[in-house]
């Protein structure tokens, strides 16, 4: 990337900024061209990841908080993650559907990704795409997970703070007690809260923190409730974030979440190098070969990964 380009995407041009993100997308030697020349220009933006299962209204939650925090004159920057088909390969990128009213916005840049078989809530690409609008001035950095459910942890290990969002009415009140999910909350929001069953809700979440065991000083996740079609709520959530991050940085925590997040990246991305490198040297026929002998328990596939990793 040269430096013109650099220069411009730092400055927000957005059809620079839509580039680079196609082109880390895309990975290979271009995006790792494009983020050696921003990455000292990163570090900047404050990662706000949302998760929460579908039909919590985690679309329309993410939009208000656009809205709110454009009113305070904060440029914010927009990763809204879809499934892709296992079968077609293709993705219905429908959150970006959900914010049309925020796309005359100069201030606002929304981008959908295909998680493109990634597991998690997350596309491959989405801490490539936070770093390309990090580097291009936007403070705030919204990161709407795919809404698979319990296993969307992973968004923990690439935002500074993060949104689990629940709904009344789902079901959820037990699951919400077990599911790993509630581990990862730094905010907890009831969205939907004109339903008839936030209260029901809103206790199982508070029982669930109450069982967890707090040392002096820990950050004891807020029980927060919304309506994102009205907007009501929104803008004391928003409060809370702030919170959350003075309380990061009072208690030097930032720091450490920023090194748990590279670390994370650095392992994902050793994992991910080291398959595409074996993989290079493997002919496809060997691994068919092995395939089949698996398929008639002749090999299991410890076995069968020790042979190709040998």
């Amino acid at each position: 990337m040269n430096p013109e380009a650099v220069a411009q995407l730092r400055a927000g041009n957005p059809r620079v900024v839509a580039r680079a993100i196609s082109a880390v997308e895309r990975g290979g030697a271009e995006a790792r061209e494009i983020i050696a020349a921003i990455f000292r220009h990163t570090g900047r933006a404050h990662i706000i990841g949302v998760t929460g299962a579908p039909g919590t209204g985690k679309s329309t939650l993410v939009n208000e908080f656009a809205k709110h925090y454009r009113q305070r004159g904060q440029r914010v920057g927009i990763v809204a993650v879809d499934p892709t088909s296992p079968f077609s390969g293709g993705a219905i990128l429908g959150d970006r559907l959900r914010m049309q009213d925020l796309s005359g916005d100069s201030g606002v840049f929304i981008r959908s990704m295909a998680t493109r078989g990634a597991f998690g809530g997350l596309a491959a690409a989405t801490s490539d795409a936070v770093k390309v609008l990090d580097a291009a001035g936007f403070e705030i950095v919204l990161v709407e997970t795919v809404g698979a459910g319990q296993n969307e942890v992973e968004i923990a290990a690439n935002a500074h703070t993060t949104i689990v969002v629940e709904a009344p009415g789902m079901g959820d009140d037990i699951q919400a007690i077990k599911a790993g999910i509630m581990e990862i909350a730094d905010v907890l929001i009831v969205n939907k809260a004109d339903h008839d069953e936030v209260s029901a809700t809103i206790a199982a979440l508070e029982m669930n923190l109450n069982l967890k065991p707090k040392a002096e000083n820990d950050w004891r996740p807020p029980v927060l409730k919304t309506i994102a079609t009205t907007g009501e709520g929104v803008a004391d959530a928003v409060a809370w974030i702030g919170k959350h991050r003075a309380y990061l940085e009072a208690n030097n925590l930032m720091q450490a979440r920023e090194r748990a997040r590279f670390r994370a990246e650095l392992e994902m991305v050793v994992q991910r190098e080291m398959m595409a490198r074996l993989l290079r040297g493997v002919n496809g026929t060997k691994i068919e070969r092995l395939v089949e002998q698996i398929a008639a328990r002749k090999m299991d596939v410890y076995q069968a990964a020790e042979t190709l990793i040998g």
